[in-house]
């Protein structure tokens, strides 16, 4: 007996058995749109390991705890992009990765100290969260830049 009331087509139907695994599969794919879905989880991830060892690390004094920060964060996101970003861990290894994608984030360190250095002298007493704000913006900022040149030329 068929029903009057239309039901929708299999081709349009998405639940988590016929999703998950497409959903799944481009994001673990190998095209620049899943690699960069990658890079940016990568970095946020990352940034908050940052943000939190800054706060951590605040009564050092604020370039310090960026320094240390901005150290363990790119150790951290270098090994990571290698591993899951770019699929790299069977080309590239370890210390290959961690000079080559090192150098680049040296290029964000010195962004991200001049950020630090502007909020100083603009705004004297800022917030340890302002400071954060600052070198997180300049990271997000040079991300797309780094994200060619892992993908083109490190990994």
């Amino acid at each position: 007996m068929s029903s009057s009331v239309d039901t929708p087509s299999r081709a349009y139907t998405c639940g988590p058995r016929v999703c998950g695994p497409r959903i799944k599969a481009r994001i673990l794919g190998e095209s620049v749109t899943a690699q960069f879905a990658r890079f940016v989880i990568v970095g946020a991830s990352s940034n908050a390991l940052y943000a939190g060892l800054f706060v951590a690390l605040a009564t050092l004094g604020s370039f310090t705890a960026n320094l240390i920060g901005i150290a363990a964060s790119t150790v951290l996101a270098n090994e990571l992009h290698r591993r899951h970003t770019f699929h790299a861990a069977q080309r590239v290894g370890w210390f290959q990765t961690q000079w080559e994608a090192g150098g680049l984030a040296l290029v964000g360190l010195a962004l991200g100290t001049a950020a630090l250095a502007a909020v100083h002298l603009l705004f004297p007493g800022a917030s340890s969260l302002v400071q954060i704000v600052a070198v997180v913006a300049v990271s997000a900022a040079t991300g797309a830049l780094r994200f060619l040149a892992l993908r083109g030329w490190v990994f």
